[in-house]
């Protein structure tokens, strides 16, 4: 017998039109319009795309800085960005029309929507995390005080009543009670925290510190398992369905992993900068990457088994 055939590279879909580096992905859950991927990117204009094919839908323009964060509602009726131009904006992702403005003091690094209730949380450069009423846009929001540093990340948990945060130079992450704005506890890190994502189970939580991806049981405050590597991983996400997690980071190539084994089942290589975001569609099929390279890469997640089976 000869020397294995090479492992052959997966193409994956290219997604241009970012001028600047991709800083934020999400996407939506599966509606009845199929699923939606939206990017927030140091250009300063996020897009919404179909997720399965990655084909553009639309551009949100009116932001005057780096959009850092991006998010969709449940039903990807609408649109959340937070942006280095002291605004989180309220799009609707049907005609691209701006809906609401939210004056900041600084920097906003990161926004998310509540489950329901119709909520933004928004934080960054502040040290505090607001929470706006979409219902209510002229009301004071609600502002949670005590963070220790700029917000980086959060995450709704819990049915809308916990909110999770990250910071961007200290370790771990604050869970608050999000009735009444105070510190519930802390989970700690080695580093800061990068990525955050919470299972659709709202048990298993995701993160990324230095080159450490976690994964916890947050029930039981505890880590189930932690997979390092010797460089920084900035994203990883989990499909429980699939029993993969995908990472991405400095190295700019987009790992994929078996869960249960740690085992690498593959290695997508294309990017030509770091890669800052990685996650999986919701149907786990796919995985997509945001580069510091401009591009959005979509992966398939069983290219491995069809590689094995060929």
């Amino acid at each position: 017998g000869g020397a294995m055939a090479p492992k052959k590279s997966q193409s994956p879909l290219v997604c241009h039109g970012h001028s600047r580096p991709i800083v934020d992905l999400e996407y939506s859950p599966v509606t009845e319009d199929g699923y939606f991927l939206v990017s927030a990117s140091k250009d300063g204009k996020p897009m919404l795309r179909n997720g399965e094919s990655g084909d553009w839908i639309g551009t949100f323009e009116g932001h005057k800085g780096a959009v850092w964060g991006a998010c969709l509602n449940s039903e990807a009726t609408y649109a959340g960005t937070a942006s280095a131009d002291f605004t989180a904006r309220v799009w609707d992702a049907l005609t691209g029309d701006e809906v609401q403005l939210f004056q900041h003091k600084h920097i906003v690094r990161a926004c998310e929507f509540s489950k329901g209730q119709g909520l933004l949380a928004t934080g960054g450069a502040e040290k505090k995390i607001r929470v706006f009423d979409l219902q209510r846009p002229d009301a004071e929001p609600q502002t949670f005080e005590g963070s220790p540093a700029g917000i980086r990340c959060l995450a709704w948990h819990a049915d809308d009543t916990l909110l999770v945060s990250s910071t961007g130079d200290k370790g771990g992450f604050w869970v608050w009670d999000a009735r009444a704005g105070t510190i519930a506890y802390h989970l700690e890190t080695e580093h800061p925290v990068t990525s955050i994502e919470i299972a659709p189970d709202d048990a298993t939580f995701t993160t990324c510190d230095g080159g450490n991806v976690r994964f916890w049981d947050i029930r039981q405050k505890s880590v189930i398992k932690t997979h390092s590597q010797p460089f920084l991983i900035e994203s990883a996400s989990y499909s429980k369905e699939k029993g993969y997690f995908a990472a991405g980071g400095e190295d700019m190539w987009v790992r994929l992993y078996d869960f249960e084994t740690l085992q690498e089942l593959d290695c997508n290589k294309g990017h030509h900068g770091p890669v800052h975001n990685v996650r999986f569609a919701p149907d786990g099929e796919t995985y997509a990457s945001g580069s510091e390279d401009g591009t959005i890469r979509i992966w398939r997640s069983d290219f491995h088994k069809e590689e094995a089976q060929a």
